[in-house]
């Protein structure tokens, strides 16, 4: 078990080893990468421009989040409501409330002024602001020079218009008035400033962006921050922003009673009218009866049935508002801000009278705050829809309960009027007016009472938010935040190197490493090739020692595991397509078989294409292969010496045929690889590419060993994916891959990065020049 985990964390260490040492190679690039990186974070630090972040706090009373509206709250303020602390944050962000803080801070009309790197706010800097008669009016201008001259106290706008400062100006911008800033610090500095206009419109919704409000789950208190270049103007930005919030709340309440009030008065006058003319009725009864008084008897009854007549005075009372309420509720989905209900004295309808003004008060506000197709609105509204039925039902079953009620004093009454045939007649009559006038005398009363107390609510509307604490702007910039910037443009200049080498090489589609050929095929990879930089394709030489020689020797010690030794001499060289180096290899291979001591025969039987004559100085022309398959030269006849290389012979292709595949399928071609089996120790043979022709496959069969050449950033990968199944048709007898022209990753000069040497072979230099036997 313990063997397992050390390979694994042995394999994963070679992995890491071989991706650092893949990107080390490209070391140059990453310093570029870094340096630019950190100095573009460097020009971005010193010339963005620094923001400063003001807080505020306020709190919500939402019954929901735990805050509790206490008795004498409800007893000075009977017509408080409660907020959802979701739908408040969605007021404080409405586009409503933003456009009065730009106007009532004059933020349509910037000022600014020339700074050492660039232009900066003259928000405290200006001895005066500008307010514009007509803010959502106002046309685009920017950088308006304008001056100010402390000693007239006068404005020179564009050194062209002047004016004195709190008076309206018909300026060419505008009618503009010129204020003293209460805000100046008293340095304007030596800089002229300029002045910019917008709509006022236009400046409210861009305070949407640096304004965050966040909610904690459990209480009912909002964070405000607002993020600005001038720390002063994001204080009086928050701090205006919650004085207007507080303001329009307090004017929907005040809207609220202003309607109740409106009932009641409309009810007083009705009710003062009917005691005008029973007044009048009295005052004509007692002028035409010489003054009659009730006696002892009417006395008793008006006792007796005053207690009556109270009830059915507060019957009629809460029959009558019960169905004002019924038809305002009634009224269709915009019912507006409903009344509250007076004199109504059951606490369930009131409770559902209360939450339904509350959801209508919040949609009347929302419809001026946020978008007709805001969620929020969809929300509400169909909590009232549901919330409508419940309390019409209750108001059905209350109207039925209060004519029962008034039904049982009618009855009363009959008891009491069968009294009234003991009375005199005249007697009688006037005690009935007097009793109608008691009667509304109550209702007039309570009518007063209740409108008392409404008129005391809106004197004391309170806001439904507190302020916990007033905007405080911090000390030092929030941003631009240095160490970060520093930081994301490290990893930045690191990762685009990164990305730049992957994703090069994840969209080529050659053979860039040689685990792409080991992933791709069962074919073994025994050998891999440096890219030759010599003008020379022959490499090697007698008494010289180099990299690419130290290659080729290593390809020559691997021959021996694919079993060429003195009874499998015969070693056939092909690659996919022209172009990958097979004769490169072949010939350098023959070489450095050659100066073992061994005897080597290379064969050119590329009859197709052939180019080893041409690296050995042999032309076209001579004898060789071609010849001998057609029988017009023997096989001793085409078999060559080449000069420097004592144990190297060397048989060309020899004329070029029209049928060359056809050629080598006569049946002669085994006799001359039998008599060069017999005469050499080597046999190496260069064939043509096996996706052009198929003489590599019928030359395989008479071969002990099969090198297939795959070349770097030539070789498509898909052709390397093919060889196995090809084999599967036509087998190559014994193969082997050699991986030729790996070149250098990256910038590295000594080592390569494509293969396994770059991690385990690579880091062995041998000097230029210095020569060792082979």
């Amino acid at each position: 078990m313990q063997q397992r985990v050390n390979k694994t964390i042995q394999k994963e260490e070679n992995q890491l080893s071989q991706m650092m040492a893949g990107y080390i190679s490209y070391w140059p690039l990453f310093l570029i990468c870094l340096a630019l990186s950190i100095a573009g974070a460097y020009v971005y630090i010193r010339y963005a421009i620094p923001k400063y972040e003001a807080v505020a706090t306020i709190l919500i009373k939402d019954e929901k989040r735990g805050v509790d509206v206490s008795k004498t709250e409800q007893a000075i303020d009977p017509l408080g409501t409660t907020k959802i602390i979701e739908n408040e944050v969605e007021v404080l962000q409405s586009q409503v409330l933003l456009d009065s803080v730009a106007v009532k801070l004059h933020l349509y009309a910037p000022i600014s002024q020339e700074g050492k790197l660039r232009i900066q706010s003259a928000y405290t800097n200006s001895p005066v602001i500008v307010e514009a008669k007509y803010p959502n009016k106002l046309k685009k201008y920017e950088k308006i020079p304008f001056r100010y001259d402390s000693g007239t106290s006068k404005i020179i706008l564009n050194n062209k218009f002047s004016g004195p400062l709190n008076e309206w100006l018909k300026t060419p911008y505008g009618e503009l008035m010129f204020l003293y800033n209460p805000r100046f610090n008293g340095n304007t500095g030596s800089k002229p400033f300029f002045l910019d206009l917008h709509k006022a419109k236009s400046i409210g919704g861009s305070l949407l962006s640096g304004l965050k409000i966040e909610s904690n789950k459990l209480s009912s208190v909002l964070d405000l921050t607002y993020k600005d270049e001038v720390p002063e103007r994001a204080e009086d930005i928050l701090n205006t922003l919650i004085d207007y919030y507080n303001k329009s709340a307090i004017s929907e309440k005040n809207n609220l009673v202003k309607n109740t009030l409106a009932s009641i008065e409309s009810r007083l006058v009705v009710v003062s009218k009917n005691l005008d003319s029973i007044q009048k009725k009295v005052k004509e009864f007692k002028a035409n009866n010489q003054a009659v008084d009730l006696g002892s008897q009417s006395q008793n009854f008006m006792s007796r049935i005053g207690a009556s007549d109270a009830e059915m005075r507060e019957a009629s009372t809460q029959l009558a508002a019960l169905n004002d309420l019924k038809k305002a509720v009634s009224s269709g989905e915009n019912v507006g801000i409903l009344p509250t209900p007076a004199g109504i004295s059951d606490p369930g309808l009131t409770q559902q009278m209360t939450s339904l003004n509350n959801a209508q008060l919040e949609l009347e506000r929302l419809k001026r705050t946020v978008g007709e197709g805001n969620p929020l609105l969809g929300g509400i509204r169909d909590q009232i829809n549901k919330m409508k039925p419940n309390v019409l039902n209750n108001i059905e079953t209350q109207i039925k309960n209060m004519k029962l009620v008034q039904n049982s004093y009618s009855s009363a009454s009959g008891q009491y009027n069968s009294l009234l045939t003991g009375i005199p007649e005249k007697e009688r009559q006037l005690l009935e007016i007097s009793r109608d006038q008691n009667i509304q005398n109550g209702i007039y009363q309570f009518l007063l009472q209740k409108r008392e107390e409404s008129e005391l609510s809106y004197a004391s509307a309170n806001s439904d938010s507190k302020v916990i604490n007033y905007a405080k702007s911090s000390g030092s910039a929030v941003s631009p935040k240095t160490n970060m910037i520093y930081f994301a443009a490290m990893l930045l200049g690191l990762m685009l190197p990164i990305i730049f080498v992957n994703g090069r090489e994840l969209l080529n589609n050659k053979i860039l490493y040689r685990k792409e050929i080991e992933s791709l095929t069962t074919i073994p990879v025994i050998g891999e090739i440096v890219h030759n930089k010599s003008r020379s394709s022959l490499v090697l030489e007698p008494g010289k020692r180099s990299f690419i020689a130290e290659e080729f020797r290593k390809v020559r010690v691997s021959l021996l595991f694919l079993g060429i030794d003195s009874y499998h001499k015969k070693v056939l060289v092909t690659s996919s397509i022209p172009g990958e180096g097979k004769s490169f290899i072949a010939a350098n291979l023959a070489v450095s078989l050659a100066m073992t001591g061994k005897k080597v025969v290379l064969v050119d039987a590329d009859l197709h294409n052939p180019s080893l004559g041409k690296l050995f100085g042999v032309t076209t022309e001579e004898i060789g292969v071609s010849e001998y398959l057609l029988g017009e030269r023997t096989a001793e006849e085409i078999i060559r010496k080449i000069p420097n290389h004592e144990n190297l012979s060397f048989v060309s292709s020899g004329g070029l045929h029209p049928t060359p595949s056809e050629l080598l399928e006569n049946g002669q071609v085994q006799n001359l690889i039998a008599y060069l089996e017999s005469k050499f120790d080597l046999v190496v043979m260069d064939t043509a590419p096996v996706v052009m022709v198929t003489d590599a496959y019928h030359l395989s069969s008479l071969a002990d060993a099969t090198l297939y050449v795959v070349r770097h950033k030539y070789t498509p990968k898909m052709l390397v994916k093919r060889i196995d199944e090809n084999n599967k048709i036509n087998s190559l007898k014994n193969p082997a891959i050699i991986f030729n022209g790996v070149k250098t990753r990256g910038f590295m000069k000594n080592n390569y990065g494509y293969g396994y040497d770059y991690v385990y072979g690579g880091n062995q230099k041998i000097s230029k020049g210095k020569k060792l036997k082979a």
